[in-house]
């Protein structure tokens, strides 16, 4: 379940929120509604007109479109548009994304910003650490993934497949072990995804392989582009978060996301408002996290594009 929206936050930053929360631009929201049109409209748009487009203009504009979507759906996931959840998931509901269902997503999501476990190998849901025991019982090929895995071309190659195949592998794990609890969600999902692609293939013209191998995972290797070293293990939390100054372009699509800090400092703060509060407390921010920060991804790509950024084993792990 869900922790409570001010769980984690200090009296500062709920006067922050308060005051943000009485702007008028975040009562209406516009920015967001604006987003789910766009994004929607985009993501079927370029389907529609494929046969004119043409895959060498379609291909990456839906690389684009899909990530961007899993972006809108962070951002439904914590309250936005509305403050109504069962609302905000219908704009996050369609499988455009793939490899899982958005309602594993949010609950998993929403575990993982228990800043005081943040890194936690299986205590933190999105951590890309492993605990010493776990690491004793890989092979050396999975090792060597788990290394590649910690450099940015690895997190764009493998960080997909490992992080689908772990998911999936849970998905299955847990009928065995007498859950069920999550497999409806799972056969929805399949069955929504199953009636998308069928789509694709004889209306589009976009066979169903050809998505997944040319687009989907591609799009899910641009948005591991923001996750890739979000998080670091340290002793106090604040210092295990990054913020990254990204280009533009790259933070229109990870949504501001790229200030990571502030986010989960402030995790009901709308996307287009996180840069005005970094901005307005920079220094503030360098400070409590270490001065734990890049000049955007080509920075972090050229320290690290080949050179793992740290082990997979977590150091504090038992």
């Amino acid at each position: 379940m869900a922790p409570p929206r001010s769980a984690y936050l200090d009296d500062t930053q709920r006067l922050t929120i308060a005051a943000e929360r009485a702007r008028p631009l975040w009562r209406g929201e516009w920015p967001t509604w604006l987003l789910i049109a766009v994004i929607h409209s985009g993501w079927f748009g370029t389907l529609a007109y494929w046969q004119h487009i043409g895959p060498v203009l379609g291909t990456p504009l839906m690389i684009w479109w899909t990530a961007w979507y899993m972006s809108l759906q962070h951002e439904l996931i914590h309250g936005h548009p509305t403050r109504r959840p069962w609302l905000n998931a219908l704009f996050g509901y369609l499988p455009l994304a793939v490899w899982y269902p958005y309602g594993l997503y949010r609950d998993s999501h929403l575990r993982h910003h228990d800043d005081s476990q943040l890194t936690m190998p299986e205590r933190d849901t999105e951590s890309w650490y492993v605990s010493p025991a776990a690491w004793g019982e890989m092979g050396p090929l999975r090792r060597r993934l788990h290394w590649f895995n910690k450099t940015f071309v690895g997190r764009l190659l493998v960080g997909p497949a490992l992080a689908v195949g772990a998911t999936w592998a849970e998905a299955v794990r847990q009928p065995l072990r007498g859950e069920w609890r999550d497999v409806p969600m799972w056969l929805t999902h399949f069955a929504l995804l199953a009636a998308l692609l069928w789509w694709m293939q004889e209306r589009c013209g976009v066979g169903a392989l050809y998505f997944l191998v040319a687009v989907s995972y591609p799009a899910q290797s641009l948005a591991m582009v923001r996750s890739f070293y979000e998080h670091r293990p340290a002793a106090r939390a604040k210092e295990r978060i990054v913020l990254n100054e990204a280009d533009p372009l790259l933070r229109l699509l990870f949504l501001n996301n790229n200030l990571h800090l502030v986010h989960h400092d402030l995790p009901s703060l709308p996307w287009y408002l996180l840069p005005r509060v970094y901005r307005a407390r920079r220094a503030e921010y360098l400070a409590r996290n270490g001065h734990f920060h890049f000049d955007g991804y080509g920075d972090l790509a050229r320290r690290h594009g080949w050179r793992a950024v740290d082990a997979p084993v977590h150091p504090q792990a038992s």
